[in-house]
């Protein structure tokens, strides 16, 4: 389970040119203290092509979650959702989805509570009580109040019992979740406050006995050696409790931050969440009747996003028209999680004209669910350059161009985000082309 999940994580980096911003340099510098910060060039087109949102967009925002997501942030955020959710349900057997409550029982684990601040305020002015009276009316303000999941590990192991009967009470099988969790705000050791609502995905998987957390674990590391992300890495850990895992890591420009984590958790959470009730959670193991060891797999789907916008950005070295050197930023993100497939645009010719061909084939393009920015409806003139410098830093895989010539015998002009290369195709190729593309993309 854990391999396969570092193993289709990885293998959306491969194919582009460099990865990861510690072996990258920047084209037109000529010396390394005349490069560009790397945070802030992610940033500042992170907001300027509205992936990301927010008054202020930096290191410590990002990592606090103080952001939000624009269109195109969004529509990343749901394809690498979806791509996750592929990967560890619909492409695998035995793998159930869930949704469980947002407020539920701590299950005997650390709990959070959603208090009312004006009433506890009402509480701690009112004058006269003792401490005894005071402690009550805080106690009785807390049971009250909502609790907060920090994880989503506990809503699967409550549910383990009630999937026993979908599998006849045999192992393996897994159970996976997506949804936001709420995580205390707390300092780190650099100083910033994290905390906030954050975007998590779990699996919890019950392997038979047989399946070794050693192997999964040293299996997952050598994927990631494998595919040779060298911004992506894995270690291993024990917290305090004994728990041993391992984590995989992306180093970003300012450290090492964690995306995913892998723990094996033996049966003791099994155990706690139905309170010792040995046979309610046994289950077959070939012969055998067992207790299921719990292996639990859970990522940052925030700070997996902020990676792939990290490792996607190149600056390459760019010559216009005129012969001046510029650095081209280029969103290198992989076909599948590009929030826009297509940009369609016009060049010269009969407006009227031009953008009657240019609807019909947006919607040619959107009956096959391809992402198509209208560009030809922008009434701002631009050049070339600059039309191709946006789409770029937008992630745009392909450009279509019309123009006269289209009218006269069908023939568009189409660029590659990657390569820059621009050739000429007929009209009526285009969509079967680009669903050719995608659909070899998603095995890559």
């Amino acid at each position: 389970m854990a391999t396969y999940c570092v193993r289709r994580y990885l293998s959306l980096l491969k194919g582009r040119a460099s990865l990861g911003w510690q072996k990258r340099k920047f084209a037109d510098s000529a010396r390394s203290d005349e490069a560009p910060d790397p945070t802030a060039v992610v940033t500042d087109l992170c907001r300027g092509r509205h992936f990301i949102t927010g008054e202020q967009v930096e290191k410590d925002s990002l990592l606090a979650g103080w952001h939000g997501y624009g269109p195109l942030g969004m529509v990343l955020r749901r394809n690498l959702a979806e791509q996750w959710w592929r990967s560890m349900t619909t492409s695998r057997g035995q793998v159930f989805g869930l949704s469980t409550l947002h407020q539920a029982g701590s299950g005997g684990r650390k709990a959070l509570k959603l208090v009312d601040g004006e009433a506890l305020a009402a509480i701690l002015k009112e004058k006269g009580q003792s401490v005894e009276q005071l402690t009550a009316e805080v106690e009785r303000l807390l049971r009250a109040s909502a609790t907060l999941r920090t994880e989503l590990l506990q809503g699967a192991l409550e549910q383990y019992t009630h999937c026993l009967s979908l599998v006849n009470r045999k192992l393996p099988f897994g159970l996976a979740e997506m949804g936001v969790c709420y995580q205390p705000a707390a300092p780190d050791s650099e100083g910033t406050t994290r905390g906030g609502d954050v975007g998590l995905a779990g699996v919890v998987q019950l392997p038979p006995h047989r399946w070794t957390v050693a192997g999964l674990l040293g299996a997952a590391q050598a994927a990631v050696v494998e595919e040779g992300a060298s911004n992506f890495s894995s270690s291993d850990f024990q917290d305090e409790c004994g728990t041993k895992g391992t984590r995989l890591y992306y180093s970003f420009p300012w450290g090492r931050e964690p995306i995913e984590t892998l723990q094996s958790l033996g049966d003791r959470d099994l155990l706690e969440t139905h309170q010792g009730n040995r046979a309610k959670l046994q289950c077959r193991d070939g012969r055998k009747t067992v207790i299921p060891h719990v292996l639990s797999v859970s990522g940052n789907m925030d700070r997996g996003l902020l990676a792939y916008l990290f490792d996607s950005l190149q600056q390459l070295k760019k010559v216009d028209s005129k012969q001046r050197l510029h650095q081209r930023k280029v969103l290198k993100l992989h076909p599948s999680l590009a929030p826009v497939k297509v940009a369609l645009d016009m060049g010269r010719g009969p407006t009227l004209e031009l953008r009657q061909v240019c609807e019909g084939l947006l919607q040619e393009l959107l009956e096959e669910d391809i992402a198509v920015w209208p560009g030809y409806l922008e009434t701002m003139q631009t050049s070339l350059e600059q039309l191709h410098s946006k789409y770029d830093e937008m992630g745009v895989l392909f450009t279509i161009l019309l123009s006269d010539s289209t009218l006269e015998n069908g023939l568009i002009q189409l660029r590659n985000r990657d390569t820059s290369i621009k050739e000429v195709m007929h009209i009526s190729h285009i969509k079967n082309f680009l669903i050719k593309y995608i659909l070899a993309a998603e095995n890559v």
